[in-house]
């Protein structure tokens, strides 16, 4: 594939016009809203002369039915379109609206049949899958499919839970027509890792580029995916409010979270009425604390389109904040009536049983969301955190390693794995994760303290005291939320010293213990044996722990080889 700085961008333009031109025709609207998208980015590059070669409308066969068909088809009204079409089959692009028609009729009146209940129906409860597979089977083993007829084929399949003919089916429709991003976007979601992304044989087009960014962020390989982008911003798609939105999510899952809220605030004032990622953006403010903020979008969201699925998830986040967690939970449930497949909704509404203590409805959220995508790391997560509540380790386990591996220098997952390994007191397996957290750069601040009692308790007293040492460093300005164990910090190392004749280093520990209520008393009485021994001192005083002792970073006491 030719690098990106080479690639001709008037050639790019005209196959999006004819991209654009095609999906629509085939009622494919969010991948021709996509190919819009991209045009639009490509503004300044004039393809007047590429266009006048441009066939403007094809000539196809049953012209006057297609034509109703696409009236009916674009009012939604499926089985009538499909009616119309139903002796049309000799040319792909008809056949294809009357295959889709059918599609989507059967999914509409499963969804009708299903609108008391939250949740995915069962694979098999759209009858017309099986039949339409059929049909669609014969036409592909004589090669009768084109890349839009291929895409659909491989959409039943998937429905169908037959993962890997659909794989198959679906790489074979990129390579027939790699201009339809529905195509990709279907392929994105059975791909699971990096090794099988790299494995697959697709084609050698300037838009594997793009599925390529968008898989990066999906594994969150999150540098490639940013090296990626901002080549294309670099290289003719500055304008592009999709590849900033992706910006945007990249920093969203690197937790950087003022960029992300900088990143999407631009975006609304390019394309103020743009809804995808909305709920991301509303994720952010909600984690800021930003009321005012996440009320403005919640109402703007509301005032552009009320029944999308991310105005409700949004307007579920503003009730969560304020601490509704019934009202927000109603939202989020309208958001999967919906689209039941809409992961973020099961997400966030497992989060909100979670605040509620209902344990069985969460686990049912986080698990429905995990169904619609295995890759999403926050479900598997949150399972492991109802777990952790129900006093279960051994599933907590489960959840938090699966979490951990979607996301392995995340030190939220590490810490939470350690903190079960040493409740089933695997306290080596403990001190792995404790230490890699700390050596990726622990977010919370969790992993250093919590690895110094852990070499307290198996008795390494030299690594559980550089450890302590290293954590009061880190901790230059005491806080709330780490005082008890900053008292501790100081506690265990004035023992630690006043143990090894240190009388100058535990003076200053034992003097710090009594400035915390919790270790007060002690410290006085640290001070007054200090003051005994110097009294009466040792033939010699050993060195200094500064000099004697190891950084942290230099300790070794386990492998540090992490599963």
């Amino acid at each position: 594939m030719a690098a990106i700085s080479s690639w001709n961008l008037k050639t790019i333009k005209k196959e999006l016009f004819d991209a654009n031109r095609i999906c629509s025709a085939r009622g494919l609207l969010h991948s021709s809203k996509w190919s819009a998208e991209l045009l639009f980015a490509l503004n300044e590059v004039d393809i007047t002369e590429e266009l006048k070669s441009l066939q403007t409308q094809d000539l196809v066969e049953c012209d006057d039915n297609y034509i109703l068909a696409k009236s009916y088809f674009d009012l939604k009204e499926y089985e009538r379109a499909a009616f119309f079409l139903q002796n049309c089959t000799k040319n792909n692009k008809v056949f294809f609206l009357q295959m889709y028609s059918r599609y989507l009729a059967g999914e509409k009146k499963r969804l009708d049949e299903t609108s008391d209940t939250i949740g995915p129906a069962d694979k098999g409860d759209n009858e017309h899958l099986c039949m339409l597979r059929t049909e669609l089977q014969i036409h592909h083993k004589d090669q009768g499919l084109d890349g839009f007829l291929l895409y659909l084929y491989g959409v039943i399949l998937k429905k169908l839970d037959l993962q890997k003919e659909a794989l198959s089916v679906l790489i074979e429709a990129v390579h027939s027509e790699p201009l339809h991003w529905g195509a990709w976007l279907e392929l994105s979601t059975l791909i699971r890792d990096k090794d099988m992304l790299m494995n697959q044989k697709l084609p050698d087009h300037w838009m594997k580029v793009f599925f390529l960014g968008h898989m990066y962020l999906e594994l969150q390989l999150n540098d490639d995916a940013l090296q990626l982008y901002q080549k294309l911003l670099d290289h003719g798609f500055s304008n592009s409010v999709y590849i900033r939105s992706q910006i945007a999510v990249h920093y969203h899952n690197i937790r950087d979270v003022d960029q992300a809220v900088e990143a999407f605030t631009e975006i609304q004032e390019l394309d103020p009425y743009r809804l995808e990622h909305m709920d991301i953006f509303s994720n952010l403010l909600y984690v800021k604390e930003m009321r005012a903020e996440l009320a403005t979008l919640a109402h703007h969201c509301c005032d552009v389109d009320k029944y999308r699925v991310e105005t409700c998830c949004v307007i579920g986040n503003y009730y969560s904040l304020r601490s509704q967690h019934e009202k927000a939970v109603l939202y989020f449930q309208r958001a999967l009536k919906l689209n039941p497949h809409y992961l973020s909704a099961w997400t966030l509404m497992g989060h909100e049983y979670m605040e509620m203590k209902n344990s069985s409805a969460a686990i049912q959220a986080y698990r429905q969301a995990i169904e619609v995508n295995k890759r999403d790391y926050r479900a598997w997560y949150g399972l492991g955190q109802t777990y952790e509540i129900l006093k279960m380790p051994f599933y907590c386990m489960y959840y938090y390693r699966q979490a951990q591996q979607l996301r392995p220098n995340d030190s939220r997952m590490i810490v939470a794995l350690g903190e079960t390994y040493e409740k089933l007191d695997r306290l080596q397996e403990a001190k792995k994760c404790f230490w890699k957290a700390h050596n990726i750069g622990d977010v919370e601040g969790l992993a250093l303290i919590k690895l110094a009692k852990l070499y307290a308790k198996l008795n390494e007293e030299e690594q559980a005291a550089v450890a302590y040492t290293e954590y009061i460093n880190e901790s230059q300005q005491p806080q709330q939320s780490n005082i008890e164990e900053l008292s501790q910090a100081y506690q265990y190392l004035a023992n630690y010293h006043l143990k090894h004749h240190r009388l100058n280093e535990a003076y200053v520990a034992a003097t710090k213990c009594t400035e915390f209520y919790q270790t007060k008393e002690e410290g006085k009485a640290l001070l007054r044996q200090i003051a005994n021994m110097r009294s009466f001192p040792p033939e010699r005083e050993q060195s200094s722990f500064e000099r004697t002792t190891t950084p942290i970073n230099r300790i070794s006491p386990v492998n540090l080889q992490f599963d």
